[in-house]
């Protein structure tokens, strides 16, 4: 991947951070409805790849860019003392609501609050997704572990694989209102290469990068139900359809809803969206 690709023309990193932290705004509750779900089946490998609770004393695991706080408790649940971060106010709150005996704070994944060393492992489910500066993160990541720390985190697999992206993308391809411009952001997929994802941690100070495919399928109700789900649920993907003019989304949406259809299975839509979990460690 050339620099090009990694830092797009006219990438403004405060636009396009305040640009996440609006859709995060919105977008957190139904987030929590209809892709909570599925962003958890990877919360077991992701802590696995992070590595055991270390016995003795409080070992401490920082989840980045924590959401509705499911990695966070599932952390808790192996015995690690964890504290949680992410930068919406309204993600923290229902963060708070879903498990009130975890510590969750305010925070940015590019410039954490926390002294260096001060975490045996950390862990970024999907969020890296959303970064203006995700070499920023990576080097944050690394500073805030001691030595010998662990560090996971999930992205997706590439939309010919994740079948429910590329059928949202084609639909806004085919009939999108092309005047429609969003912030220029760092390549959605950027991570889903597995050598760009290795070169990023060791230039950000990490050894022995790993990456791991994970089979996913997002179970829901209806086509309707998928619609809504990245119109009312997502920040980058929901910031560009609702930004469409009345007419552009209705085509769009009828569009999503012709083309999930086929993945229908009994009651319910059975769609592939598989993972990668990359793990690293400081050295």
């Amino acid at each position: 991947m050339v620099a090009s690709e990694i830092d797009p023309p006219g990438l403004d990193p405060k636009e396009f951070h305040d640009f996440e932290h609006t859709g995060w705004q919105r977008a957190a509750t139904d987030y929590h409805r209809h892709f909570g779900s599925l962003t958890s089946q990877t919360i077991e490998p992701l802590l696995d790849a992070a590595g055991p609770a270390s016995a003795g004393g409080e070992p401490r695991l920082l989840d980045i860019a924590a959401g509705p706080g499911y990695v966070s408790a599932a952390a808790a649940r192996r015995e690690w003392s964890v504290t949680g971060v992410d930068f919406s106010e309204s993600m923290i709150a229902l963060a708070r609501r879903n498990f009130p005996q975890i510590d969750f704070q305010l925070g940015d994944a590019e410039a954490l609050s926390f002294e260096n060393a001060s975490f045996e492992a950390a862990v970024m489910n999907f969020g890296i997704l959303h970064l203006a500066q995700p070499e920023a993160a990576l080097r944050e990541a690394c500073r805030v572990l001691r030595s010998g720390g662990r560090f996971a985190f999930s992205v997706w697999a590439t939309p010919d694989q994740t079948r429910g992206f590329k059928v949202v993308l084609d639909a806004v391809a085919e009939f999108g209102d092309p005047s429609v411009t969003l912030p220029a952001g760092p390549p959605f997929f950027r991570f889903s290469d597995p050598e760009e994802s290795r070169r990023a941690l060791e230039a950000a100070g990490f050894v022995d990068p790993r990456i791991k495919p994970v089979p996913l399928v997002w179970r829901l109700e209806s086509p309707a139900v998928f619609f809504e789900a990245f119109l009312k649920g997502s920040a980058r993907t929901g910031g560009l359809l609702n930004a469409q003019p009345p007419e552009a989304l209705a085509k769009i949406r009828a569009s999503v809803e012709r083309r999930i259809a086929p993945f229908a299975s009994g009651a319910k839509l059975e769609i592939p969206m598989p993972a990668l979990i990359a793990s690293t460690r400081k050295p």
